[in-house]
């Protein structure tokens, strides 16, 4: 059996969606640099920030820096994603790196504030972008789930740990302040990188039990156009009376975060003592569900 890691799908490469996404993102990504953040020192984490780092303690330009250190992500990506990934990834490296050389921006101001938050915006715009045309300018994720398969640490914690030391560097080598404000830098890049992903269409799971579970699910499905799930459950066990308990039915449904609060006010018109609680969710894959825009 042909290894699906190994096959090259040219058509979602060629995307004219991908390729779009990829360009808007670079742009995005060589704004927040060149006008924000590397005339000032500020990192944002990840290869970006050891690069902007690197260049405190060398005369290497950034373009090749960015590269060199994306390398061992590249490589990763091609052998544990997919080539398709590989290849959609390394051109958007590529991109990221001639922007920068070939492209000079001046800065747009010196209010570290200003820096620090539209540096972010920007960095995360481009990282969000990006990944939504099917690849990736920043390879420090990746080095995490690598290195997570070798350790007993998860990727999350590596990455704080890897983002850390870049931060302590930043310290070291700009001071205090200029660390300070990368923290700032890398919150806000990615807050944004995670709406542009995600969009406010983020799914989220909606879980409601009521007494009036038929008059719920009718709600969900005849009015909002919703598809359910139900769990049969028990609702009751009180502190003050454990042995009360009655048979329902346990409601879930799978939300964009615009639509949980009209829901749920709804759905207390009918039940004013319905329990109510919501789940994030990293992806929902098939049954009957609005379709979202994503990337091949």
């Amino acid at each position: 059996m042909m290894n699906t890691k190994k096959k090259i799908n040219w058509k979602s490469i060629f995307n004219p969606k991908s390729i779009l996404f990829t360009l808007i993102g670079v742009f995005f990504a060589v704004v927040g640099l060149q006008g924000f953040m590397v005339p000032n020192n500020f990192l944002d984490g990840g290869v970006t920030g050891l690069s902007i780092l690197a260049t405190g303690f060398s005369n290497i330009h950034i373009s090749f820096l960015l590269v060199f250190f994306n390398i061992p992500f590249l490589i990763i990506g091609f052998r544990k994603i997919g080539y398709t990934f590989g290849i959609k990834a390394t051109i958007a490296v590529i991109l990221l790196a001639l922007g920068m050389y070939f492209f000079h921006i001046q800065p747009f101001t010196t209010d570290k504030v200003l820096i620090a938050v539209f540096g972010g915006f920007f960095i995360g715009l481009g990282i969000g972008f990006v990944i939504r045309g099917g690849g990736v300018i920043d390879g420090l994720e990746v080095i995490g789930y690598y290195t997570q398969k070798k350790s007993g640490f998860s990727s999350g914690e590596i990455i704080l740990v890897l983002n850390t030391l870049i931060i302590l560097g930043a310290a070291y080598e700009f001071g205090i302040e200029t660390a300070m404000y990368s923290i700032l830098v890398y919150f806000t890049a990615m807050k944004t990188s995670d709406y542009v992903v995600d969009g406010f269409e983020e799914y989220t799971a909606l879980t409601i039990i009521s007494k009036e579970h038929r008059a719920i699910k009718r709600l969900l499905v005849v009015d909002f156009g919703k598809a359910i799930s139900v769990y049969k459950g028990e609702r009751g066990y009180l502190p003050k009376s454990f042995d009360v308990k009655f048979d329902c039915d346990i409601i879930m449904t799978i939300v964009t975060r615009l639509e949980i609060h009209r829901m749920k006010e709804a759905a207390a018109e009918i039940d004013p003592n319905a329990f109510f609680y919501v789940q994030s969710i990293k992806e929902v894959k098939g049954g009957v569900m609005k379709k979202r825009a994503g990337h091949d």
